[in-house]
């Protein structure tokens, strides 16, 4: 019975670090507050490795921002405070300067950082 149960405690552990990343992104409210200042709706992705799907005014999809397996601004904030996360997001806007309105980069680096 007792190797049976360490069988099944393995195997779960296993499942669920396998299958961790496809639990749903929660929505910072910086990210919504961003999404409001652009005139679109936001709400956690549909698709495997998306944290946000973009709504225009009429609700309708846009396109998918974030990837779940990448920290944004607001993660970071959460997991290292603030004073990191700004020099996070002093480097992501280093690396993204420039993107043409309505692209995903643009909606990642608007509302994300």
């Amino acid at each position: 019975m007792l190797a049976y149960l360490h069988y099944w405690i393995k195997f779960v552990i296993t499942i669920n670090k396998k299958y961790s990343y496809k639990l749903m992104y929660k929505i910072q409210p910086y990210s919504f507050a961003k999404a409001n200042e652009l005139g679109v709706y936001i709400k956690p992705s549909t698709k495997k490795n998306k944290k946000i799907d973009v709504f225009d005014g009429n609700h309708q999809y846009i396109l998918s921002i974030g990837d779940k397996r990448y920290n944004d601004f607001p993660s970071y904030i959460k997991t290292h405070g603030y004073e990191y996360a700004n020099e996070r997001r002093r480097l992501y806007h280093l690396r993204h300067k420039k993107y043409e309105w309505g692209s995903k980069g643009f909606y990642a680096s608007e509302i994300l950082w």
